[in-house]
């Protein structure tokens, strides 16, 4: 997403989204929803008990993905996403719930359609990714 093909657009994604609060509010909505809806129920049980800890880590990850500050790897180093997903089994059902979920909060967020198809394609690539079942 560069802002010279499309001056009125932000730099950056983390810009676009709205910036560290908005990021907040997407990944609140995420895990709400995880909580709340039958339909990510395997989703949810791949979590902790409590999803403190997850809220935060999403978050931070996010805004350094996004093209924000790198809370992540300022306090873990790099991400390794493959290596530390390895030990919960992911396959294309957690996968479409996991995807399904964080459509489902961005559209609740109320980001940009635009931005909502562009991060709907990178999510699908890295989600895919994940999968090890």
């Amino acid at each position: 997403m560069n802002s010279e093909d499309n001056p009125a657009q932000p730099a950056t994604a983390f810009e676009w989204v709205g910036g560290e609060t908005a990021v907040r509010a997407l990944v609140d909505r995420f895990y709400d929803l995880m909580e709340l809806e039958p339909a990510y129920a395997e989703l949810r049980a791949l979590h902790p008990t409590t999803l403190e800890g997850s809220r935060d880590k999403l978050h931070w990850f996010l805004c350094g993905w996004l093209g924000g500050p790198n809370h992540y790897i300022d306090r873990f180093g790099h991400p390794r996403l493959r290596a530390r997903h390895l030990p919960f089994p992911i396959g294309i059902k957690e996968r479409d719930q996991w995807l399904a979920c964080m459509d489902q909060a961005m559209h609740e967020v109320t980001l940009d359609p635009a931005l909502i198809q562009r991060l709907r394609e990178a999510f699908f690539g890295t989600a895919d990714w994940m999968r090890n079942k």
